[in-house]
C-alpha cells in the first residue's frame, strides 16, 4: 500500500494476505477502514472451477462486477447467467449468492458494500457476521 501526501492510497492486491472462505472461494480486501476509507468497504473473490459461496444477504446495499470468468447469480429464486464486466446491484436484506460457471476456469468478482458496518447473514444458519472482522484490517 502506497499513500499520498494527500491521504490517497495505491493498493496492490498481491500484497495483501487473501482470506480462505472454504469450498474454493478466498476473499481479499482492498479499500477499507484501515486505508481511511469512511463511507464504504471493496475487495475481491476468487472462485476457484466449481466453487460458490452460501446464500447470504447483507445489512446494506452492495455491488458486485464479475471480473473475469463466467458466473451464474441466484436471487429471488431465479438464476442469471453472468459475464465479464456485467455489474449487480443488491439491495440489503435480499438473499442472494455467486456461482462459478466453470468446474475448471478459476471466476473473480469486485465487490462493493455501501458501509463501514456491513455484515453477512448466512441464510441456513442465520449466523451474522461484521464483514470487516472477517476479512481483517487492512493497511
Amino acid at each position: 500500500m502506497i499513500k499520498t501526501t494527500s491521504n490517497a492510497v495505491l493498493i496492490q492486491p498481491d500484497t495483501i494476505q487473501k482470506h480462505d472462505r472454504g469450498g474454493g472461494a478466498s476473499t481479499t480486501p482492498l479499500v477499507t477502514r484501515g486505508v481511511g476509507a469512511t463511507a464504504f468497504i471493496t475487495g475481491y473473490t476468487e472462485f476457484q472451477g466449481g466453487a460458490q459461496i452460501p446464500f447470504h444477504h447483507h445489512n446494506c446495499e452492495e455491488s458486485v462486477m464479475l471480473v473475469e470468468g463466467s458466473a451464474i447469480f441466484d436471487i429471488d429464486g431465479q438464476e442469471f447467467a453472468v459475464k465479464a464486466q456485467d455489474v449487480t446491484f443488491i439491495p440489503p436484506g435480499v438473499p442472494h449468492r455467486f456461482r462459478n460457471a466453470s468446474q475448471t476456469e478459476p471466476m473473480k468478482i469486485l465487490w462493493i458494500y455501501g458501509s463501514q458496518n456491513a455484515t453477512r447473514t448466512l441464510m441456513d444458519s442465520g449466523e451474522t457476521r461484521p464483514i470487516a472482522a472477517e476479512h481483517g484490517k487492512q493497511g
